[in-house]
């Protein structure tokens, strides 16, 4: 079957039988896989369990070529897989937890053309050897997960995202799919328009479910504790997700729970990639287990009977919290959702939100170090991160507008820095090749330094002293890599780009780019003030959060603590007040006059008083200092402003 043949709807029907064993489509996939197998792109709102995953993984059973499905979460390609491999479907993975050895397993498999889905995170595609090779592959179908990532009126905008849709042009994709849960109109304007999506190819599905149980309940930050146990203790047994903002919090109250009798366990970033794992099989395989978890977990578990989602900390979002209790009741069943109201909660997550905006004098010194580059120039990101005191990815980002505002135009990253470990002795390498070639591999060799098992080798410096160009070093890698002479490994990416235009007044161009970071951080402070609004709705709380979505309840859902309460509900407490004691600010000002200039900054000062890191107080070593994070208990705004009152 071609791409552009349409298959009638009884043959999608019995695909569905065969491949997945299921009866009927859940709503909405019929439509978009039959977008899909007639070769037109599409995008599926759907909410948490609504079956995006079989979209893509449908077609890539029908039409030939490859299915390639961008996801940014791990947990959601290892866990696709195995339910594949359970159903006899073969699907493979690239991500940094793959050895050298099934990484060049799963490329023989995508060059042959025998496997028919791939899953690859977007960093991917800043490898360029996994460019050069997927250029020659078929791929039918560009699947892009997250798909609200792409927009920055999303609540989780990635820039990487906004080059998605080039990357789906470089591989000659016969058609893209766009998913996610979370996204208002605003956002599925940005992902249509990105993905060059006609507006007949988006379907969306009802975010309404009526088996969800919606409760806030106001608390004071003592109370929270208490009140967990207190629902744990007296609710039927069920599998239960808490989620928490910070990973210490995630321990501290698993530990709490644990020693109150609870079967509970952490789950956060900092663990091992094992631990993880290991906390992760055990929820999935308990029917009563609790995950005390950031918003690290849940991200494509399959886990169709969680009876029960608490929210201990405020969500940073209603899409984020529209995402999370939507991990709660696949099976249809009653399920329980209960937000934890505790209004100090917004100081860490809008102190968050506050540390990502860099200064303006940052922005235009690294606005001006890229225009004092050639016509032609790369950069680490890294580099420019540490030397201008911006976190990693809001370099990103800028970048990302001066390439949209057409100053700049991205090349192919490289690696600058290759290194390999022989799998055979020189000697026995270069007899495998003729004259010519043993010669150019000799010397390549020679330049590459030794340090205790690994061999680390600068391409251009190789491709210098042998007289050929870097391809011709990257193909030879590449080569012995397959052949297996050599375990190769690649690190020190940089980013390739063009200069087309140079600002007319560049510190014009730099207060914009700085404009567009604080109205990024005014969106985001305005998302956590809508999840109170939402607790604080005197009507239906499940019709306002349905019509955040654009879906409109004719009747008030009946299942939500307004609904049920009614005017009986509790109210939401005020913050607690805060206030900045003299001796600790007379020390601070000591410790700015010692770090200047890296303190000289009233916002740089803020940071570093609410435990906000950042390149420079890293690079200072001031991370370590007593008095960081002195006032993480005070908003960000109020710090500030008593700095600049106090200068």
């Amino acid at each position: 079957m071609t791409p552009n043949t349409v298959p009638s709807p009884i043959d999608i029907q019995a695909a569905l039988k065969q491949y997945f064993g299921f009866e009927e489509f859940l709503p909405g996939q019929r439509r978009v896989i039959e977008l899909l197998v007639a070769g037109r792109s599409a995008a599926a709102v759907f909410p948490t369990g609504g079956g995006k995953s079989l979209c893509y993984q449908l077609p890539a059973l029908l039409v030939e070529g490859l299915t390639l499905v961008v996801s940014p979460l791990i947990a959601l390609m290892k866990d696709q897989i195995d339910a594949l491999a359970a159903r006899g479907i073969e699907a493979r993975r690239l991500d940094s937890t793959l050895s050298f050895d099934e990484y060049r397993d799963v490329m023989e498999q995508v060059r042959s053309g025998r496997l028919r889905m791939l899953y690859v995170a977007p960093e991917r595609f800043t490898n360029e050897r996994f460019r050069a090779e997927i250029r020659n592959v078929k791929v039918t179908l560009f699947a892009v997960d997250e798909a609200h990532c792409i927009s920055e009126w999303g609540h989780n905008f990635r820039p990487d995202y906004l080059k998605l849709a080039g990357f789906a042009k470089m591989c000659s994709a016969g058609c893209t799919l766009a998913l996610t849960a979370t996204a208002t109109e605003k956002v599925l304007e940005d992902i249509c328009r990105g993905f060059q999506i006609e507006a007949d190819g988006a379907v969306r599905t009802g975010f309404y479910r009526p088996n969800l149980t919606i409760l806030t309940t106001p608390v004071d930050e003592s109370q929270r504790d208490g009140a967990l146990v207190e629902r744990l203790e007296t609710r039927a047994v069920g599998s239960t997700i808490v989620y928490v903002t910070l990973q210490r919090t995630a321990e501290e109250v698993a530990g709490r729970l644990a020693d109150a009798g609870v079967q509970a366990r952490a789950y956060h970033a900092g663990m091992g990639d094992q631990h993880r794992a290991d906390v992760q099989d055990w929820f999935l395989a308990s029917d009563r287990g609790v995950v005390v978890a950031t918003i690290a977990f849940g991200m494509g578990i399959d886990k169709p009977n969680i009876r029960y989602v608490y929210h201990y900390n405020l969500p940073k979002s209603l899409e984020n919290y529209a995402q999370e209790i939507g991990r709660a009741g696949r099976d249809g069943d009653v399920a329980v959702c209960e937000l934890f109201v505790c209004p100090d909660d917004l100081t860490v997550l809008e102190n968050f939100v506050y540390g990502d905006t860099p200064t303006a004098e940052s922005i235009e010194a690294m606005v001006r170090f890229i225009f004092d580059q050639g016509e032609n120039f790369d950069v680490s990101i890294y580099e420019l991160s540490s030397e201008h005191d911006i976190r990693i990815l809001v370099v990103r980002t800028l970048l990302t507008y001066l390439e949209l505002q057409g100053y700049l135009e991205g090349g192919t990253p490289f690696y600058t820095t290759y290194r390999f470990k022989p799998l055979a002795t020189s000697a026995e390498i270069l007899s495998k090749f003729n004259s010519q070639r043993r010669v150019f591999l000799a010397g390549m060799f020679r330049v590459a330094k030794k340090a205790r098992t690994w061999f680390h080798l600068d391409v251009d410096e190789a491709a210098s002293a042998t007289g050929s160009d870097r391809q011709r070093v990257l193909r030879a890698l590449d080569y012995l890599g397959e052949k297996e002479f050599l375990e190769v490994r690649s690190a020190g990416v940089r980013h390739r780009y063009r200069r087309l235009k140079a600002p007319g007044d560049l510190p014009a161009l730099a207060k914009s780019l700085r404009e567009r970071t604080v109205e990024r951080e005014e969106r985001e402070i305005e998302r956590l003030h809508q999840v109170l609004e939402l607790a604080d709705h005197d009507g239906c709380q499940v019709s306002m959060l349905c019509a955040h979505f654009a879906e409109t309840l004719e009747h008030a859902c009946g299942h939500c603590t307004r609904c049920l309460k009614g005017t009986t509900s509790q109210p939401i407490p005020a913050r607690k007040p805060t206030s900045i004691d003299s001796s600790t600010w007379s020390r601070a000002q000591a410790l700015r006059d010692e770090h200047t200039p890296v303190l000289s900054d009233e916002r740089v000062l803020a940071r570093f008083l609410c435990g906000l890191t950042s390149p420079a107080l890293s690079r200072a070593k001031l991370t370590s200092e007593t008095l960081f994070g002195t006032f993480t208990h005070i908003p960000f705004q109020e710090v500030l402003e008593y700095i600049e009152a106090n200068r």
